[in-house]
C-alpha cells in the first residue's frame, strides 16, 4: 500500500513467477512519488537481509527440533528451498517497509 493514502498498491501484478515485482513510480490514487532519488532503495538491502536471516533461523530451528534425526545436507537444502521461494516476496516486502519508515 501506498504510505501516504494507504489506497493503491506500489506494485503492478507480476506477469509471472519468474518475472522479478516492478515497482510504480507514482501512486495511482494520490500521486505520490515511490522512488525519490538513485539509490534510495539501497537501504532496504539491510531490512530484506535481516528477514531473510529471521527466516533462515526459524526455518533451520524448526527442522532441528521437528525432525532431529534429518541429516546436515537435507537441513541445507531445505534452507536454501525456502530462501529461494521466499525472495520475490521478501524483495517486495523490505521495500515497502523502508517506504513506510521513511515516507518522506
Amino acid at each position: 500500500m501506498c504510505p501516504n493514502c494507504r489506497i493503491s498498491a506500489v506494485y503492478y501484478p507480476t506477469k509471472s513467477i519468474f518475472h522479478m515485482p516492478e515497482m510504480k513510480v507514482k501512486c495511482d490514487n494520490c500521486n505520490y512519488k515511490f522512488d525519490r532519488e538513485p539509490g534510495y532503495f539501497l537501504g532496504a538491502m539491510y531490512i530484506s537481509y535481516a528477514i531473510a536471516v529471521f527466516l533462515g533461523i526459524t526455518t533451520f530451528a524448526l527442522l532441528y527440533f521437528l525432525f532431529p534425526n534429518l541429516s546436515f545436507n537435507w537441513i541445507i537444502t531445505i534452507l536454501a528451498f525456502v530462501m529461494i521461494i521466499a525472495a520475490k516476496k521478501n524483495y517486495k516486502l523490505s521495500r515497502i517497509i523502508y517506504i513506510h519508515i521513511f515516507p518522506k
